[in-house]
């Protein structure tokens, strides 16, 4: 295995940070909307899957019941 000494890893972290390319302000708030949107999209779609299931089975229980 391989050895690096502090100072080399320090320097190695600070080249790899440089590198990275940080998103905007505006690509951030873009983006948690986008997410709050979806999540909200999602838990309609799930409500309504569910509402349909429990009336099924409430239609199939009352039926055999």
């Amino acid at each position: 295995m391989a050895t690096t000494n502090p100072l080399q890893f320090i320097q190695q972290v600070r080249t790899e940070v440089s590198k990275v390319v940080w998103p905007t302000r505006r690509e951030v708030m873009l983006t948690t909307v986008m997410v709050f949107i979806m999540a909200a999209l999602v838990a309609v779609f799930f409500a309504l899957i569910d509402i349909l299931i429990r009336g099924g089975l409430q239609q199939i229980l009352t039926y055999f019941g």
